[in-house]
């Protein structure tokens, strides 16, 4: 196992232009840092990351994870993490590789699979230690970057490959939750996705129980087993991690507030203090001197 990581890292490192970037395989990502980071409230998307190399924690609602060389991330649902940071070793950087996964791709793999065993009570992100299979197909999925003329030929059957190993694997049952359009996650996947187009507006979470046909007892308690958090913490981590963007490209603070539902700019400013350490105006003049991410991907 060690064996195929350090592989995988040494290809890495040869294709990585930056701390995070896309590759030509469609929807690939690698990434390199160079040094421990200090931690910072980020959004990540709905993928997995593999470390190859170094560590990472991260806090998402209540739960705290830390994920390590060899072990990988799987969330169904973009979050808010509220406290993220790099590990490293002089010398060795923190390296890792990511997937966005289609659930088309999902659907066409699960209807030839076959059912299987419903899991019950899933939360909507986790992390496990990859099996050698599920390396071994990422790791010729990558291998692909050395020869990128080979890539539309042989790109969708490995991409392929890997997804299988990975509804084999111990998170296949939450990457099934992709493809299905009923049940307990799935509803709460289309309250966040509904939460997300309509950031900026002022939304009961009644509103969204009702969508989704739970009372509101019912809907509060999935909701926090599924993300660790609570709608309405989770709403207002939503609204603030796309202010961050817009001052990321020089709105003003007010106008930021604003576009995210905010009525006040000093309420705004005050909670966003308190999520992300630093004022809404050092944060924004941080992120344009580049000194900051403005956001966070899976890596």
């Amino acid at each position: 196992m060690q064996e195929r990581l350090d592989q995988m890292c040494r290809l890495v490192l040869r294709h990585a232009t930056g701390v995070r970037m896309d590759t030509p395989l469609r929807g690939v990502g690698i990434g390199v840092v160079a040094s421990a980071t200090t931690p910072v409230a980020l959004a990540c998307r709905a993928g997995i990351c593999l470390v190859l190399q170094g560590a990472k924690q991260m806090n998402v609602g209540a739960r705290r994870l830390r994920y390590a060389a060899g072990d990988y991330f799987t969330s169904v649902v973009e979050y808010p993490v509220t406290r993220s940071l790099v590990e490293t070793h002089p010398g060795t950087p923190y390296v890792a590789t990511s997937l966005i996964v289609d659930p088309d791709a999902i659907s066409t793999l699960l209807a030839e699979l076959g059912p299987a065993k419903q899991a019950h009570r899933l939360p909507a992100f986790a992390v496990a230690t990859a099996s050698p299979d599920v390396l071994d197909a990422w790791s010729r999925l990558l291998s692909l970057l050395d020869h990128p003329n080979d890539i539309p030929v042989l790109a969708p059957s490995r991409e392929r490959e890997l997804l299988y190993r990975l509804l084999q694997s111990e998170h296949g049952p939450l990457l099934r939750q992709l493809a299905r359009c009923e049940g307990r996650l799935a509803d709460i996947r289309r309250a966040i996705e509904w939460m997300q187009l309509h950031v900026g507006e002022p939304v009961p979470i009644k509103r969204l129980a009702d969508m989704v046909g739970m009372s509101l007892p019912s809907f509060n308690r999935n909701f926090r087993e599924a993300t660790a958090t609570s709608p309405l913490q989770y709403q207002k981590m939503l609204r603030l991690q796309a202010a961050r963007r817009l001052l990321a490209v020089k709105a003003k603070v007010a106008d930021a507030a604003f576009s995210v539902g905010y009525e006040s700019p000093s309420q705004f400013s005050r909670d966003y203090s308190r999520h992300f350490g630093t004022s809404p105006k050092q944060d924004a003049v941080s992120m344009q001197n580049g000194l900051a991410p403005a956001s966070e991907l899976l890596i």
